[in-house]
């Protein structure tokens, strides 16, 4: 299967590092994407420029191809399962991505699975969302396009509801919950499933993106069993192939939740790169080309930093701080081929490992303070 040709659907970040992991064993790899100048652009052997939600060009895309893999889930899935059925290997498989395209329908699959999850309500539109006043507090979520804490709102009031959005969603109870945990789970056609340690993630508090995480997760063991046995069934319930990234939230009372999940490599799973024997990256080209799954071993306590774009600047991207990092222990800036910023756009991320916990959460307030991504220009 090395020599197979492979097609990523998505030349973003997570295609980037896919692809450097890709580079090791000389896996010839095409890539899609609808920015001519996506990340991969740079180092990807075949770079192709076009519409990743258009049918015949992701079918013409992968015709050629052996193997079709995802960084993103907004893809034509009629046309990955056009593929499918001429034999193609499509992995994730599309009747995956169909499933977690919609988060109506994921919802509705962990009930069907005995997934644990929030109680949630299916809405219409926004006046069938304001029927629900006594659900209150709960999130808003859009059934499809939610993407990066983009399409959820906050009802915390009947007064909130002119904020709900005008189209098929859910309305999700707001838990009570100590933190927010992930577990990436890999799984090959043969069956053969390896989970990556639970991490903890902290939120930006008004974006909903990953700020930083930290590996593994400060919880006590039973609790670690619960999150790590919630992950693997998943993976198990959906007979996923790859990647899948389970987000989960600890409540007060020590229950694990299904928050969400991604058929794919995951903002979570950034540090492995450097903090674990297999990365997410090199795990994925395992998994979905039929390999040995590799150790997930962690090397020591670690976190990750996203690099986001300074609010109040936008234009030519500026690295602020780049030689105070580099200049300390174990620390380790990724930077993602995005020439231009603007606020909080994921420019990067910094990868960060000590042998102490304590030393560790010092180092992520540390690189918080010193590095800032600006631009000559202010908007």
């Amino acid at each position: 299967m090395l020599s197979s040709r492979i097609g990523i659907l998505g030349g973003g970040q997570l295609g980037l590092m896919l692809l450097q992991a890709a580079i090791d064993w000389n896996l010839e790899i095409h890539v899609l994407d609808p920015d001519a100048e996506a990340p991969c652009k740079k180092i990807a052997p075949h770079f192709h420029h076009g519409s990743l939600q258009d049918y015949d060009t992701v079918y013409n895309f992968g015709k050629e191809l052996d193997v079709i893999t995802i960084e993103i889930e907004k893809v034509n899935v009629d046309a990955l399962e056009a593929l499918e059925k001429e034999g193609k290997k499509i992995y994730p498989q599309p009747a995956v991505i169909r499933k977690i395209q919609d988060k109506r329908i994921q919802k509705q699959f962990y009930i069907e699975n005995d997934l644990p999850t929030a109680e949630f309500i299916l809405t219409e539109n926004r006046n069938d969302t304001a029927r629900h006043a006594s659900f209150l507090p709960a999130f808003h979520k859009l059934g499809k396009d939610g993407y990066d804490g983009r399409g959820v709102q906050r009802i915390a009031s009947e007064n909130d509801f002119d904020k709900a959005f005008d189209q098929p969603g859910l309305l999700e109870k707001a838990v009570p919950f100590q933190k927010e945990l992930a577990v990436i789970v890999a799984r090959n056609p043969s069956g053969e499933v390896v989970t990556f340690p639970t991490v903890e993630m902290v939120f930006h508090p008004e974006h909903n993106l990953v700020e930083y995480l930290f590996a593994p997760a400060e919880i006590d063991p039973e609790i670690d069993r619960k999150a790590q046995e919630t992950a693997r069934q998943t993976a198990e319930a959906f007979q996923i192939v790859g990647l899948l990234a389970v987000e989960l939230f600890l409540t007060a009372e020590g229950e694990i939740l299904i928050n969400e999940v991604a058929p794919r490599p995951h903002n979570s799973g950034h540090h492995t790169i450097r903090a674990n024997a297999t990365s997410q990256y090199e795990q994925h080209w395992r998994a979905i080309l039929n390999l040995p799954l590799g150790s997930t071993h962690a090397y020591g306590p670690s976190a990750m930093v996203n690099l986001l774009g300074e609010e109040g600047f936008q234009g030519s991207a500026v690295y602020e701080g780049m030689e105070t990092l580099l200049a300390t222990e174990q620390v380790f800036p990724f930077l993602y081929w995005k020439f231009v910023t603007k606020p909080f756009r994921k420019m990067g991320h910094i990868t960060i490992m000590d042998t102490d916990i304590r030393a560790l959460k010092e180092k992520v307030e540390f690189v918080k303070r010193n590095i800032k991504v600006i631009s000559k220009e202010s908007h």
